[in-house]
């Protein structure tokens, strides 16, 4: 049984209503991966705007394995002390990690944040010396179209977050930067500028299942319009 955690921030947790990403990519390795799999993590819930907290299993399918290791409003620097219990608690085996919007937003810089990144390497290791991880670059929000400082900080965190997978990338516990999702537009794959639609949540998907087909042939390429 192959264990995927999704380790990520409101982009992966999701709120009410939605499908998010994990169902997409979960959807496609269903058809895509030939062997048992399923998501790990120590939570499970969606994001309720209206109570303000993670309370929420009003997934749109709740027919998949929810569980995770995201939070609305957390980044690497809230993840890189729980990455460690989380995958020796729930056996991980492969982590699937979108983060550093909220980290670069709101708490850390870039050079703090990578940082940040490699705490959370280390941890996830120390767990799982076999760990393996797909890293997503950060996806400029529509902030970024109007702040140029916070635009600026995440490109670099970008190129230091390519630096850190280069510099720790190993044979037993290989990490891969994912490709950023194929003409991603924060108008037309959001529904605010920030958090991915239904088109968005499927291009997520497709980063994770490109990386993962094209570094270690596991599953396929991912079908565009999978359900």
């Amino acid at each position: 049984m192959l264990r995927f955690m999704p380790v990520g921030d409101s982009m992966t947790i999701g709120s009410a209503g939605e499908h998010t990403w994990r169902y997409r990519l979960w959807r496609h390795l269903c058809t895509a991966y030939d062997g048992p799999f399923t998501f790990v993590g120590p939570r499970e819930e969606l994001y309720d705007k209206a109570a303000d907290a993670p309370t929420s299993s009003a997934y749109a399918d709740p027919g998949f394995p929810r569980r995770h290791l995201a939070g609305w409003g957390e980044g690497w620097l809230h993840m890189a002390p729980l990455v460690g219990a989380a995958v020796r608690a729930h056996r991980a085996d492969v982590l699937l990690v979108s983060l550093g919007l909220i980290d670069l937003g709101f708490y850390t810089n870039a050079e703090q944040t990578a940082e940040n990144v490699r705490a959370f390497v280390s941890a996830a290791r120390e767990a799982n010396p076999r760990i393996r991880m797909v890293l997503l670059p950060v996806i400029p929000n529509v902030r970024a179209t109007t702040d140029p400082p916070f635009a600026t900080q995440v490109d670099l965190f970008n190129v230091l977050l390519a630096k850190a997978v280069a510099d720790l990338d190993e044979p037993r516990s290989p990490i891969l930067l994912a490709s950023p999702p194929q003409s991603y537009d924060i108008h037309l794959d959001t529904y605010d500028g920030t958090h991915p639609n239904a088109s968005g949540e499927h291009r997520i998907a497709e980063a994770f299942a490109g990386a993962m087909w094209e570094a270690w042939g596991l599953g396929q390429m991912y079908a565009a319009g999978t359900d």
